[in-house]
């Protein structure tokens, strides 16, 4: 396919999924918890509905591309091709009525991520990243299409920078007490946003995002948007971020280097 195709290809993903969540959304549907006992994890037919026709997509298009998808697992992971799929991520606000939340469709190639759409339905909003350069396309003011690129902010010192985290009672135990030392130099703190968070990081709204404990398939679509827009995604050892876990996004490399230096200094 041409990379004309490729695109329109990710945008007809985006589409279908969108469609497949929006008749749930603010419903009084329920919720399955995948936790077993643990931190409430819930799960919704709108997740389910919205990777099944994903995948059902990209295997039609793709048959040689592996997938990883949050509900319905692995398929040949290690294929050169691999797309990455969460179908809501932030399924807590989803349940609450809230909008802060987004599909998130991401394209590995030979395991790096190369390709990022965060698509928000119900705003109609969609950010898309390569690593090269980063949009955002929605509506503007006046409810007409607009479109835009997006870039990062510049900000070297933590005294001037807003930090955002879903929340910290997600973040495991080891890593708390870390993240906190950060979170007492920063300007400002806010809590929520899952997906939402990093592309402001790429919007040029917020400087940096912190967590731990993601899948891939948390982090994989959001590092090409975040880089396309001139920021920084890594783990906490400053390594590739597409196998998960302690996260960190910076807009300003400085600024991504001077929390690095706090987050693993000896306690």
């Amino acid at each position: 396919m041409s990379a004309i195709d490729f695109a329109q290809f990710v945008e007809d993903l985006a589409t279908a999924s969108g469609e497949a969540i929006l008749p749930f959304f603010r419903t009084h549907m329920g919720a399955d918890d995948k936790s077993g006992g643990g931190v409430f994890d819930p799960v919704t037919e709108a997740d389910r509905a919205a990777e099944s026709i994903m995948r059902s997509m990209i295997q039609q298009v793709f048959p040689a591309h592996g997938i990883v998808g949050e509900e319905f697992g692995n398929k040949r992971p290690d294929a050169d091709y691999c797309w990455v799929l969460d179908p809501i991520d932030g399924t807590k606000s989803f349940i609450s009525g809230m909008p802060l939340w987004g599909t998130l469709i991401g394209l590995q190639h030979m395991g790096r991520p190369c390709y990022g759409m965060m698509h928000q339905p119900f705003t109609r909003e969609r950010f898309t990243g390569d690593s090269e350069s980063a949009t955002w396309r929605g509506l503007d003011s006046l409810g007409r299409p607009a479109e835009r690129r997006l870039h990062t902010r510049a900000c070297a010192d933590l005294a001037l920078a807003t930090l955002m985290t879903t929340h910290p009672s997600l973040l495991a135990p080891d890593t708390l007490i870390p993240f906190r030392r950060v979170e007492e130099q920063v300007r400002l703190s806010r809590y929520g946003g899952d997906c939402y968070a990093y592309c402001m990081v790429a919007a040029g709204h917020v400087d940096l995002v912190i967590e731990s404990g993601l899948q891939p398939y948390d982090i994989v679509a959001l590092v090409p948007i975040v880089e396309g827009a001139g920021g920084i995604v890594t783990d906490w050892q400053g390594n590739t971020p597409a196998h998960g876990g302690a996260i960190i996004a910076a807009g300003d490399k400085r600024l991504h280097e001077q929390a690095l230096r706090i987050l693993n200094a000896a306690n």
